[in-house]
């Protein structure tokens, strides 16, 4: 029985560069259960939307200030997690 690989998400505001350090452990087999599936970020400028881009990964942008409060934002937050099926963030 082939075990699937947990659908990870990573949180990002900027650079990328802990994103890009996890994208180098997954492509060269350092992380094997999961693989990245959806990179988010609460700044729509944010470089580690490209990296992401680049590495094959979904990206998708949410923005507090679209949401009116911080119960909002994390119900949001919640619905994007949902919609792709991941199981680690």
């Amino acid at each position: 029985m082939t075990k699937n690989k947990a659908r990870i998400a990573v949180l990002v505001s900027g650079g990328g560069t802990n994103l890009q350090a996890l994208i180098d452990a997954q492509k060269s087999g350092i992380i094997r259960a999961g693989e990245i599936k959806l990179v988010i970020s609460n700044n729509a400028g944010a470089f580690a939307l490209e990296r992401a881009g680049k590495a094959g990964s979904k990206t998708a942008v949410v923005l507090k200030k679209d949401c009116g409060s911080q119960a909002a934002f994390e119900e949001k937050l919640k619905e994007v997690l949902t919609a792709h099926e991941i199981d680690l963030i």
